[in-house]
């Protein structure tokens, strides 16, 4: 039993079961225990790899795109070029590099890192060497400038709750304990008026996931870019609309038991798109499309060619397999999703449709 999971039996025994949104937050942000807070988790040495990690073709064109998208909006004299839940930095310094030949778009840019591992915040200062990016514990801190930003991963990574339907009511799963054993456990049947609308498209015993922390995070993100201008691109697996239970572990690149070592393995659960997008007015936001589209559209193809001219041998074949990798259907390309926050009036971003 890891460290954590006696507090949280603990926490249970003291104040009763407890909210999956409250425990995937002490499992992945517990300052002494927690697994963002003790490691760095990318690689082939951690638990998962991200899109950024597996082909610098990923982050040149998300940082293209957000220099067109800054150049249709008129090309501001100062906005924050901002990443939220940055890994090791790797997407930011692609974007960074991608975009040192626009004019005026590194002089304009203040770099802003949503993060609030310190483990990680030591990581991406190296990685970012040299660009003085400012680092913030969330959104709302982020500076009153138009913000062209990037969230990859990171809707997924934020506390889910789960409700089960129960007739006209829902019963919703919290984790308790069963001897020395954390699990899931219904509670009463309750009304949950976030959840009112889908009563129309659920059955009895159907599970529906929603995130609190998501949709407050959004709000604040449309309210920011409707107010200052800018474009917030959220990539990301999931779907337009949540049903079932998508919670997750993942250690050493394999599932695992999300309740068998808390803090030792990554959380996460797929995105609902839909209410993202119902929580960002007065923005807008663009129709959700898949990962390959998107960056077939963006011109991915032509770069991975461009690239492979200078490989040959393990290099060229590692290459190919990484640009199949991020847009082709069976792998990352369908599973994963891309959709823009933008303002009112403006054009959607380079790739996505209105």
């Amino acid at each position: 039993m890891t460290q954590l999971a006696r507090l949280l039996i603990a926490q249970i025994d003291a104040d009763g079961p407890m909210t999956l949104a409250d425990y995937m937050s002490a499992c992945l942000m517990h300052p002494t225990h927690g697994y963002y807070a003790t490691r760095d988790p990318l690689g082939a040495a951690g638990d998962f790899t991200t899109a950024p990690e597996i082909s610098q073709m990923f982050g040149e064109l998300i940082g293209l795109c957000l220099a067109q998208t800054w150049l249709d909006q008129g090309a501001p004299a100062a906005f924050a070029l901002a990443e939220l839940g940055p890994g090791r930095g790797t997407l930011m310094a692609d974007i960074l590099r991608a975009t040192r030949a626009v004019p005026g778009f590194h002089a304009a840019a203040e770099v802003h890192l949503v993060e609030t591992s310190a483990a990680l915040r030591a990581v991406q200062a190296k990685t970012l060497d040299g660009h003085t990016p400012r680092w913030h514990a969330g959104v709302e801190t982020l500076p009153d400038l138009p913000l062209f930003a990037v969230a990859n991963e990171f809707f997924d990574a934020l506390p889910i709750r789960q409700a089960q339907r129960s007739g006209d009511s829902w019963r919703e799963r919290m984790v308790t304990r069963d001897g020395e054993r954390l699990t899931l456990a219904l509670s009463a049947p309750t009304l949950l008026p976030m959840l009112a609308h889908r009563l129309e498209d659920t059955g009895e015993g159907d599970i529906v996931e929603f995130s609190p922390a998501a949709t407050r995070i959004t709000t604040d993100l449309g309210a920011h870019i409707a107010a200052r201008g800018g474009a917030t691109l959220i990539v990301d697996y999931g779907d337009w609309r949540s049903l079932g239970d998508t919670f997750q572990a993942l250690r050493a690149h394999a599932q695992a038991d999300p309740f068998g070592a808390p803090g030792e393995a990554d959380l996460t659960a797929h995105v609902d798109f839909e209410a993202l997008a119902l929580a960002v007015a007065p923005a807008r936001y663009t129709r959700l499309t898949a990962q390959g589209v998107f960056l077939e559209r963006l011109g991915i193809a032509q770069r991975a060619q461009k690239l492979a001219e200078a490989l040959s041998g393990e290099a060229r074949v590692a290459h190919v397999a990484a640009h199949r990798r991020l847009t082709h259907p069976s792998e990352m390309g369908t599973l994963f999703k891309v959709m823009a926050l933008y303002p009112e009036g403006a054009a959607p971003p380079p790739g996505l449709l209105a």
